[in-house]
């Protein structure tokens, strides 16, 4: 468990030495205390999320941290019940392309949700990583120097859906759903992290595998 402030400090500070050639890339793999962030819209425009997205009330929010941040996307909630990964890469040493990058997000996360029994598919138009109309798995990068920061958040736990219900995920009318609500069961959080940091090995090490 991470504040969220600490962790984008931490990134930056990997960021800085990634820049410097000091390191080449790192994998951040984290849970949040609840915030809500809202981005840009998108990746590479400088519009800023619409606050109207944010469905609560100051008083709602109770010790829920609100944060304008670097990201492309819109409104986002973090919480204890997800996996949030930041990989504060290098694409120099990988690909430099945006679109491949996002696509190997999302492909690292559809096949750690196979690992769990979990069919998840993209949605065309659309970022993430969806079941159906629902979605699972939020998506939300900055590219500077072609070096990225922020990442993407996968649902975890049921108990930490409805916060959801304080916004209006990525701007959208969208469900979201978690892990346990498609297993029926509890999932142990560290088992979880475990596979999605092999997915992220495979992915990034075997780029022939992002289609």
């Amino acid at each position: 468990m991470v504040d969220f402030d600490l962790a984008l400090a931490k990134q930056k500070e990997i960021f800085s030495a990634i820049k410097s050639g000091l390191l080449e890339s790192t994998l951040i793999i984290c849970q949040h205390y609840p915030v809500i962030t809202l981005g840009r819209q998108a990746c590479l425009s400088g519009r800023q999320a619409k606050p109207e997205n944010i469905l609560a009330k100051p008083d709602q929010l109770r010790d829920i941290k609100v944060r304008q941040i670097e990201r492309g996307g819109d409104v986002t909630y973090h919480g204890p019940g997800q996996i949030t990964c930041y990989p504060i890469f290098n694409l120099n040493y990988f690909k430099k392309d945006i679109h491949w990058y996002l696509r190997a997000l999302e492909q690292a996360v559809i096949d750690c949700l196979s690992g769990l029994g979990i069919t998840s598919q993209r949605r065309p138009g659309l970022s993430g990583v969806w079941i159906g109309t629902r979605k699972i798995a939020s998506l939300g990068v900055s590219i500077k120097n072609w070096i990225t920061f922020h990442g993407i958040s996968l649902n975890i736990k049921r108990a930490d859906l409805a916060n959801f219900k304080l916004i209006r995920p990525c701007g959208l009318d969208v469900e979201m759903t978690c892990a346990e609500a498609h297993l029926g069961n509890f999932i142990e959080l560290e088992g979880v992290k475990s596979l999605l940091l092999e997915e992220f090995k495979r992915v990034f090490l075997l780029k022939e595998a992002i289609r």
